[in-house]
């Protein structure tokens, strides 16, 4: 399955968006970025200090995300990035307006334990809390699915995979 859309792996963290990012790439066959990686060294020692980033911190972030999303508009490529709230996520699409989201979503203490299991990871526990109050779930005038994260990473793909299908192909 190959697709030209530019999908956005989003949600609180914890919720896969760095496992299912790769892995939705694949089965779509185009290119996967990881999102922390667009981060400037100064937003992952805030992170890593335990404090949650302000929208100040976000812009720079966000934009460089878009400018990655633009470059592959009518390639096809995946991207994970929280993209919690509705400016966030409008900010993206000014940049690439035919992004499609996958929201990644589950219940909280799901999240939570497997965020207590992680290795290695900037974002601690600690945050889960903001992120959940900051999410601003899809709007029905927002290009996009919602896919539980209940299950193997692989279940959780294939849910992916499905729900992607069934949208609209951009228009060119």
């Amino acid at each position: 399955m190959s697709t030209p859309h530019v999908v956005v792996v989003m949600g609180v963290a914890g919720t896969g968006k760095t496992t299912i990012g790769p892995l939705l790439a694949a089965r779509l066959g185009v290119p996967y970025a990881e999102g922390d990686d667009f981060h400037p060294p100064a937003n992952i020692a805030k992170m890593s200090a335990g404090t949650p980033l302000g929208d100040d911190d976000r812009w720079p972030w966000l934009d460089a995300i878009g400018t990655w999303a633009h470059g592959r508009a009518g390639l096809g490529g995946v991207v994970s990035c929280s993209a919690l709230k509705r400016s966030y996520r409008d900010r993206l699409r000014a940049a690439a307006p035919d992004l499609v989201f996958v929201h990644l979503a589950g219940d909280r203490a799901l999240i939570e334990d497997r965020m207590s299991h992680r290795q290695g990871h900037f974002m601690p526990t600690a945050l889960l809390d903001s992120q959940f109050a900051t999410l601003q779930p899809l709007q029905a005038d927002e290009a996009g699915v919602v896919v539980d994260v209940s299950g193997s990473p692989e279940e959780i793909t294939e849910r992916a995979v499905s729900a992607l299908t069934a949208l609209p192909e951009p228009t060119p």
